[in-house]
This record gives structure tokens, C-alpha cells and sequence, in this order.
């Protein structure tokens, strides 16, 4: 019982860190004069990945056996999963939601005299739902063709061995380099502040002091990254509770818990009417699991995958495929997005028999 109550406790503190973090990276944004969606795929994405990226480090740098060195890279392949398929999920389930509450409050605050003169025109269609506000999908589009193909080449190093493996993971360092710098430059025209919600460190002021941005930025970071951590061992704890083994804990709990905090900002953002910001955390925290927790594990361990780590894999890339097709048909939408996290459970279905 008192793993549950932690848990629950991990989870609120979580969601209350993230609203801070939001609020405080979109300042940051202004101050640093970065674009917009640059806030959600570098900013944002960076100090929520950060923390598991650490990990990663922790675990395949100083693991002093191969069982650590194993959760570096079962945590370098979970993260991406979690990302392409529940973040998404939520995301669109989230934007369903509001977008019903949007409805129906139009539908209450409509005129009488908009429904007298429907009455008197019946012939007249109703009106169109409002469409919902992804923002550049042709450039969502383009950031997850670059994380399927640098994640294609990372399963497919997986497979094989060879001499000068643990230098491709230089490579994978070098393609988020120039990922990052191409999300500088075409993250958008800067703004002032103007349009964005007053820091909550300082409610008061128009215009808050760049120490208390800072100060909120580096403060909720810290909150994240150990009440995720205490998360994630609490799942631990609870897995065997329920009849999980703890192979099955780690790689079908423990990323959801790792991920926690973009599925957290991308739940505030969609609730506050900004979904291109959510939709470029997600991507841009997916680049990063693509490439930084990569590096590490091919460069410190063997890097070679079981069938647990090849089926996450497949899932992965088959929920990718998807988000593409949907992108590419113009169908990308809350309810196509909710379809993501149904890969998931593929994945929990076919693990199961797997690791048994």
C-alpha cells in the first residue's frame, strides 16, 4: 500500500514540477531568443530527457557488471518506444477531450437568434467542427522521417557485431549536433513575451527577472528528475506484487516512468490550447533518445540485442510508420494520434510470451 501512495505522490509532483517547468522554459525561450517550436524540440525536450539520458550515462559508464549495462540499454530502446506510442496517444486523446469541451461550450454560449435562423433555413448544413491546430506537420513530418531513419540504423547495429562498432556511436553524438542546429535556425521568429502567461515565481511582474526564470527552470528540473526516479523504483517494487517479473517491469513499466515528464508537459500544453509545442517536445525528446543514450550504450557496452530489446524495436518503428502515413494522408488528428498508444499494447501482448 505504501508503494501505491508514493507512487500517486510521484506522479502529482510530477504534474505540478512539469506545469512550472512549462511555464518557465517558455520564458527561458524569450530570453534566449529561440523560436517557438525550437522551445518544445530543444529546450523543453532537453531538460525533460536530460535526467534518464543521465541514467543511461550512470548505468553504461560506471555499471560495474553487465546487468547495469543491460537497464542503459533497455532504457536507450524503452524511451523512444514510450515516446512514438504513448506520449502520442495521450497527446491525442487529450486534444479529443478538448476539443469536446471546446463544442460543447460554443454550443451553450450560441445565440437564440443564431437558432431561430437555423430553424428558419433547415436546408443549411451545420456548422464544421473547428479543425484542431497541430501546427507545421510538414516539418513534424520531417523530424520523425530523421528519428526512423537514425533509428533503423541503431536497431540495425543491434544485430551485428564488428570491430569498430563502439565508434559509430561518435556518429549518432554528430546527428543530434546537426539536428540541434537546424532546430535553431528554423524554430521560428522569436517573440516577446507578450502573449505568454506571467512566470509563477513572480505572478506580479509583466516582464519576470532572468534569475527567477532560471531559478524555476533548474528548480522543477531537479523535482522531475527525482520524483521520476522514485517512480520508476516504486514500479519496481509494485511489478512482482501484481505477478510481473522484473524483466517485464523494466521494459513495459519503467519507460512509461522515464517518460513521464514530456507526456506530463505535452497533457499541460494540449489543455492550454498550444499542441504544436506539445507534438515538438515529444519529437524533439525523441531525437534525443535516438541519439545521446545511443552514443553512450554503443560506445560502452556490446550493444547487441536480445529478442525483448528487437521487438521493442519493431514496435517502435511500425508506430513511426504510422504517424508518417497519417502525416502523408493529411489524416493526423486526436483520433489518429489515440491510435498510437494501441501499439503499445501490441507490445505488451508480444513481450510477455517473449520473456517467458
Amino acid at each position: 500500500m505504501l508503494h501505491v501512495v508514493i507512487l500517486l505522490a510521484c506522479a502529482i509532483a510530477i504534474y505540478l514540477s512539469c506545469e512550472w517547468f512549462v511555464n518557465a522554459v517558455e520564458w527561458l525561450g524569450v530570453r534566449l531568443k529561440v523560436g517557438p517550436l525550437a522551445v518544445g524540440t530543444l529546450l523543453a525536450a532537453f531538460g525533460t530527457a536530460l535526467p534518464e539520458s543521465v541514467v543511461t550515462f550512470v548505468a553504461v559508464v560506471f555499471g560495474s557488471g553487465a546487468q547495469q549495462k543491460d537497464i542503459g540499454v533497455g532504457a536507450a530502446m524503452g524511451g523512444p518506444l514510450a515516446l512514438a506510442t504513448v506520449a502520442y496517444g495521450v497527446t491525442g486523446f487529450v486534444l479529443l477531450t478538448r476539443r469536446r469541451k471546446v463544442q460543447a461550450a460554443a454550443r451553450t454560449a450560441a445565440p437564440v437568434s443564431a437558432g431561430a435562423a437555423a430553424t428558419a433555413s433547415p436546408d443549411l448544413p451545420d456548422e464544421a467542427p473547428p479543425r484542431e491546430d497541430l501546427g507545421d506537420v510538414r516539418k513534424l513530418a520531417r523530424d520523425q522521417r530523421w528519428f526512423l531513419a537514425i533509428f533503423v540504423v541503431k536497431v540495425a547495429v543491434g544485430l551485428v557485431a564488428f570491430a569498430f562498432k563502439p565508434w559509430l556511436g561518435l556518429l549518432f553524438f554528430a546527428a543530434y549536433a546537426v539536428y540541434f542546429w537546424r532546430e535553431l535556425r528554423d524554430g521560428g521568429e522569436h517573440g516577446d513575451g507578450a502573449d505568454l502567461e506571467p512566470l509563477l515565481l513572480q505572478r506580479r511582474r509583466e516582464v519576470p527577472a532572468t534569475w527567477a526564470v532560471v531559478t524555476q527552470t533548474l528548480v522543477t528540473l531537479v523535482i522531475i528528475f527525482f520524483a521520476s526516479q522514485l517512480f520508476v523504483h516504486q514500479l519496481d517494487a509494485i511489478g512482482p506484487m501484481i505477478g510481473l517479473s522484473a524483466s517485464v517491469t523494466a521494459l513495459l513499466l519503467s519507460p512509461i516512468a522515464t517518460e513521464l515528464p514530456e507526456i506530463m508537459n505535452a497533457i499541460i500544453w494540449v489543455r492550454q490550447g498550444k499542441t504544436p509545442l506539445a507534438l515538438a517536445n515529444i519529437s524533439g525528446a525523441m531525437m534525443i533518445q535516438a541519439t545521446v543514450p545511443s552514443g553512450l550504450g554503443i560506445l560502452f557496452t556490446p550493444w547487441r540485442f536480445d529478442h525483448a530489446l528487437l521487438l521493442a524495436g519493431v514496435v517502435t518503428m511500425a508506430a513511426m510508420v504510422y504517424l508518417l502515413a497519417m502525416l502523408w494522408k493529411g489524416r493526423l488528428s486526436g483520433r489518429t494520434l489515440t491510435v498510437a498508444a494501441v501499439f503499445y499494447a501490441i507490445f505488451g501482448l508480444c513481450l510477455i510470451p517473449v520473456l517467458s
